[in-house]
């Protein structure tokens, strides 16, 4: 069995429990707006934003029916950042332009605890935080170089080490990526019959790429801001 396997097996046990318990079951997508911090104070430096999606499924678990849920899911999910070098439009011999993108994509799982405020019969606030984890898949790093002599682009497929909870022999290298990534999220949101709308920020634990963790190292993070709306099937 692989590494990916027991992973997704993992994932789908979860959703099971949770539908064998009469939790609702739905899906759930959006807009992720991701970026990679740079230090442990969580700046980014020169690094900007980057668009992408999530899209999975959820399920809501009641705790406490309308006021506490246990709510874990599985997501496809984009990650990332981009940076750009000197002026696109005033490229000069000494001063070129340069537009570096790195899209990982993750399988992940959250694992979140919800609080719910009532509002109506069939309609709801909530607030809620809980980890996750993530199995990275797939991913490419794109650049745009222009000079005076003209503009050259390409691609290459992230290379992801074995660095992972199922093995204590990583193939590490400062041109990988580490496979699995962990943190913490938070969001808050509303739910009008059985409708979701949720706002979601999630904060990388992990580092990203590969190689020693030491103080010297490198302290890259993921941090993913995502807006998302769903539905989940069955009565209240």
């Amino acid at each position: 069995m692989t590494k990916k396997t027991i992973f997704l097996s993992f994932a789908a046990m979860t959703l099971s429990l949770a539908a064998m318990s009469q939790a609702r079951v739905g899906v759930k997508g959006g807009w992720n707006l991701s970026n990679i911090t740079t230090s442990n104070d969580g700046s980014t430096k020169d690094a900007k934003s980057l668009s992408g999606f999530n899209v999975g499924v959820i399920a809501d678990l009641p705790l406490v029916p309308r006021i506490l849920s246990f709510q874990p899911g599985v997501f496809y999910t984009t990650k990332g950042t981009k940076s750009e070098i000197g002026d696109k439009n005033n490229v000069t011999i000494t001063s070129p332009y340069a537009n570096y993108t790195q899209n990982p994509s993750y399988i992940e799982v959250p694992l979140n605890f919800v609080a719910k405020l009532p509002v109506g019969e069939h309609a709801s606030l909530f607030a809620g935080i809980g980890p996750y984890f993530a199995f990275g898949v797939a991913g490419k790093n794109k650049y745009e170089v222009t000079t005076i002599a003209g503009t050259t682009s390409g691609s290459s497929s992230i290379k992801w080490d074995d660095d992972t909870p199922f093995t204590n022999d990583p193939n590490r290298g400062r041109d990988k990526w580490k496979r699995f990534d962990w943190g913490g999220n938070i969001q808050v949101g509303a739910e009008v019959s059985n409708f979701l709308i949720s706002a979601q920020y999630g904060i990388g634990f992990a580092k990203v790429y590969s190689g020693q963790d030491n103080s010297t190292d490198n302290k890259d993070k993921n941090r993913v801001f995502s807006v998302s709306v769903g539905y989940l099937f069955g009565g209240r």
